[in-house]
């Protein structure tokens, strides 16, 4: 959101976002004084004189926006930068939201972390594949020489062993191998064959329900990636949901909307995909709940903790963030894509 704001208040220029939150005409954005639409305006009247007196080329400072003429008129918390403008009396006035701040730099965060893990899983699946071919090759040699069959039970432990860590080392490499194939996703037909994907192993006790915005257009991306994302988190949902599928009351809810004017990876997107995957299971465990899609991590005995790291890796090859809000009795996995 930006304007180009006199020493006096007046307002010279606003954009659309600008006008978008205020909920006022362009007109009447340009008819006002930008000071009276903040709560406890003075520290901002303060520094818009200092920049425009050459005091300083910028400054920042936290404020509360009115929104007269928008239906939630609740002030919004924002981030203030007052910019000079050359050869201009004029200041730049930006603002950022708070909460969409601390969202961007929370996207920033995973996706730096991912990038992390990406090399870290890479290098280390090339490090433990060469001796791990080796040791196979030997276990073969070796089993060939002996002759006691119990022996023989030890080196088929080796190389069966051996062809497991292999296994767990591809689906490691697996992301980042594979490439994208990109065609018109429709996500309502990825959300129905993870539907009856689910059904077919929990037949009985699990109602997996359906909240669909059927106006949400296709889309350019790969839809084997994104059916394994959202499958891998909805597989999680149902085994975490053991003792309510016991007594007859589990349930995952597929939500399908429409975000509009979202801000992913410091880029702004007209519209975006809000998909939501939602059980009323026990909850991601508090211990781990920072940490879910780290590899190997996982709250449930004999996982791998692949599944959420394959699919933060997938949704982010959309462009797109996926967030988790956990408390007992309700999980919320949250995906948004930009939308054309």
């Amino acid at each position: 959101m930006v304007a180009i704001v006199g020493v006096d208040g007046q307002c010279v220029f606003a954009n659309a976002s600008f006008e978008s939150v205020l909920g006022l005409s362009r007109r009447s954005v340009q008819r006002g004084l930008v000071f009276d639409w903040f709560v406890d305006s003075q520290r901002l009247q303060d520094t818009v004189v200092a920049v425009s007196r050459n005091e300083y080329a910028t400054s920042r400072l936290e404020a509360h926006l009115r929104r007269p003429g928008a239906l939630h008129g609740d002030p919004l918390p924002v981030h203030v930068i007052v910019n000079q403008m050359d050869g201009s009396p004029n200041v730049v006035v930006e603002l950022v939201e708070i909460e969409q701040q601390t969202r961007q730099d929370r996207e920033e965060r995973a996706l730096g972390q991912a990038q992390v893990t990406k090399e870290l899983i890479r290098n280390l699946a090339h490090e433990i594949k060469n001796p791990l071919g080796g040791i196979r090759g030997a276990a073969q040699l070796l089993e060939m020489e002996v002759e006691s069959r119990a022996l023989h039970e030890y080196t088929q432990v080796i190389i069966s062993e051996a062809d497991r860590l292999q296994a767990l080392v591809d689906r490691l490499l697996a992301p980042h191998r594979k490439p994208h194939v990109v065609s018109d996703v429709n996500i309502h037909e990825v959300c129905e064959r993870v539907r009856a994907l689910i059904q077919a192993e929990f037949p009985r006790g699990l109602a997996i329900e359906r909240d669909y915005d059927i106006s949400i257009p296709d889309f350019r991306g790969d839809r084997e990636q994104l059916i394994q994302a959202v499958l891998n988190i909805a597989h999680n949902a149902a085994q975490a949901l053991g003792e309510r599928i016991a007594d007859g009351d589990a349930r995952i809810l597929l939500r399908t909307r429409i975000a509009r004017q979202v801000t992913l990876g410091k880029q702004r997107y007209r519209l975006a995909l809000d998909l939501h995957i939602e059980d009323n299971g026990p909850g991601v465990p508090e211990s781990i709940r920072d940490r879910i899609f780290y590899p190997l991590v996982s709250g449930r005995d004999g996982g791998s903790g692949l599944g959420l790291t394959l699919a933060q890796t997938f949704v982010q090859q959309h462009l797109g963030t996926i967030e988790c809000e956990s408390e007992p009795g309700k999980t919320i996995f949250k995906i948004v894509i930009p939308l054309p």
